[in-house]
């Protein structure tokens, strides 16, 4: 079994409702579930969709290729209709539509007059499709009411009734009139998985790392972090903040950092642009920040709710000055997770600032796990406090130390100040003007540092043979669609993936020979979301290696197996 489905239709018609529903009800009946959008950026109206890929064994990127389409609008008919696969289905309602398809492979459902004959209400339209989808799969019902009962919990007995006997109507309908369909929903056998987005695991990391502040001013793809963090703030203590700008967000997690706190900020592009002062200021001042940067594709607004790579030079040598930062960038939620609980590990460690790079794609992509292991995360309080400050003679804020790192004191737990300054400083935090100063800062801060953190950075993760003549390689949310391709080609061919979740300070091969693996690969590809092969070029920076290919996609849309497996073939043919 390996069903994609796709809900088209207008922003506010409730796709995200019935996408994230079915979602929900695939993983808890044990299925593998992969999930993504496609949106626009407007309240109501132009084409969006949901889609979702469910599967007997993991699964990790959308194909080209539907199953069943659900159609809310006529766009999803025109668009998506040449998608289908050999058997599928789709379902749409001809009176809402106000046209009728008299093709084999068309349904027609009348999601609103079952809505409001069983529910009482048209809204219930979604939960009749939802229904439906279900009925021509063949599930089991049951899950659904749980569902709908948890879901509607607060709205009281008759909305939840109604709501029930709406999504039954829709499966019944189904059932009866799709008996050909030849559809069978099988899950793996195991317990229900955890399905989770990119936005919510890296929110989820930030709780499970101590975070106590975060600050942000909304802007997608990273507002859904803010949020997620939100809605948990009261249960462990958090103090979320919407700033007025980008500005003022970096600048007021920084403030509640060298006060005492783990603290996080997130954004996009442009709002990062803006925090560009803020990121030196953490830099000079030595105060941890961990910063969400979800990219999306610019210049300026560009194409604000859809997915690209196209900020990882932004990210690693934005801002004025010479200083060291470290630059995550995961491919999986479960990766996300781990991720962000590195990334305040490293940033109060050794006090500089860590970004966390994501993207559309995947911080809304939604993935299904067994769950996340809590016995490896790592939480180490390295800030100065109680008796350990109060009994020092003497505290300087940024004393010279053989590693560059000073112990990082919690102002007014102790009677010595904490004292330090956006201008360049002595040990003690106040400003200075001489050289020799200047060049000991520097030195502290980033020669003694650098060697320390470089040693942190893990090296890339190896999917597949270890001798491959193929070998791909990518970061951040190209993992899944890599993934797969290697899935694909490896019954005929040795193929390989390299994948790269931590950019900077670029992985060294002591603790793995990456370099080797590609130079004695027959062909190298590099897989990226931008349009000049960024990581591609900082490979060629940092080692030299150039690839042979490069497949870059920046139309705003992420990759896709099919897709992506047809370009491969045509490289390959000759190999």
């Amino acid at each position: 079994m390996d069903y994609s489905i796709k809900i088209g239709g207008e922003a506010g018609q409730g796709i995200q409702t019935i996408g994230s529903t079915l979602a929900r009800y695939f993983s808890r009946a044990g299925c593998h579930v992969f999930t993504h959008q496609d949106y626009e950026s407007r309240v109501r109206g132009g084409h969006n969709f949901f889609q979702i890929r469910i599967s007997e064994r993991p699964v990790a990127a959308s194909r080209d290729v539907i199953d069943i389409l659900v159609a809310l609008d006529s766009d999803s008919l025109l668009i998506h209709e040449q998608e289908l696969s050999k058997d599928g289905r789709i379902i749409y309602d001809s009176s809402a539509l106000k046209q009728k398809r008299e093709k084999p492979r068309f349904l027609d459902i009348p999601f609103i007059d079952l809505a409001i004959e069983h529910g009482s209400s048209r809204i219930m339209a979604n939960v009749v499709a939802i229904g439906a989808v279900l009925g021509m799969l063949g599930a089991d019902p049951d899950i659904l009411i749980k569902i709908i009962e948890q879901t509607f919990r607060k709205k009281g007995e008759e909305v939840i009734k109604g709501n029930i006997s709406a999504a039954r109507a829709g499966y019944d309908f189904a059932d009866k009139n799709c008996a050909e369909c030849g559809f069978s929903l099988k899950g793996s056998g195991a317990d229900p998985y955890m399905l989770i987005s990119g936005n919510e695991a890296v929110g989820l990391g930030a709780i499970s790392s101590g975070c106590k502040f975060y600050a942000a001013y909304p802007m997608t793809p990273s507002t859904g972090i803010m949020n997620y963090i939100a809605a948990r703030g009261k249960d462990y203590e958090i103090v979320v903040e919407q700033a007025e700008d980008e500005i003022a967000a970096i600048n007021m997690a920084l403030g509640a950092s060298f006060a005492g706190v783990r603290a996080m900020t997130g954004t996009s592009g442009g709002g990062f642009a803006l925090m560009t002062e803020g990121l030196s200021l953490a830099s000079i001042t030595e105060t941890p920040i961990v910063i969400a940067l979800a990219q999306r594709p610019g210049p300026a607004t560009g194409l604000p709710t859809r997915t690209e790579q196209a900020d990882l030079q932004f990210a690693i040598y934005t801002s004025h000055g010479e200083f060291p930062r470290v630059i995550l960038a995961p491919g999986t939620p479960e990766q996300a997770f781990y991720l962000t609980n590195r990334a305040f590990d490293i940033a109060e460690r050794f006090q500089i600032p860590v970004i966390i790079m994501t993207d559309q794609y995947l911080a809304d992509s939604q993935w299904t796990f067994e769950g996340f292991d809590p016995d490896k995360v790592k939480y180490t309080d390295y800030r100065l406090r109680g008796d350990a400050f109060k009994n020092l003679s003497e505290y300087r804020r940024h004393a010279f130390t053989d590693t560059g790192i000073t112990p990082l004191g919690v102002p007014g737990d102790a009677r010595h100040l904490v004292v330090t300054d956006s201008d360049e400083h002595d040990e003690e935090g106040h400003l200075i003007e001489d050289a020799e100063t200047r060049i000991k800062m520097v030195d502290k801060r980033l020669f003694r540092k650098m060697p320390l953190i470089q040693h942190e950075i893990a090296p890339p993760v190896l999917y597949g043979s270890d001798r491959p003549d193929i070998v791909l390689a990518g970061w951040g949310s190209t993992y899944g669609i890599m993934k797969e391709a290697v899935d694909a080609l490896s019954g005929g061919r040795k193929t390989a993936m390299l994948h790269f979740s931590e950019l900077y300070p670029f992985p060294l091969t002591d603790k793995f020979d990456y370099l080797e693996i590609m130079n004695n690969a027959k062909l190298s590809v590099c897989v990226e979301n931008n349009a000049t092969g960024q990581f591609a070029r900082l490979v060629r920076t940092e080692t030299g290696f150039d690839f042979a290919l490069k497949i870059n996609k920046y139309d705003g849309r992420p990759f896709k197996a099919d897709s992506l497996l047809n370009e491969l073939h045509d490289h390959i043919k000759g190999l």
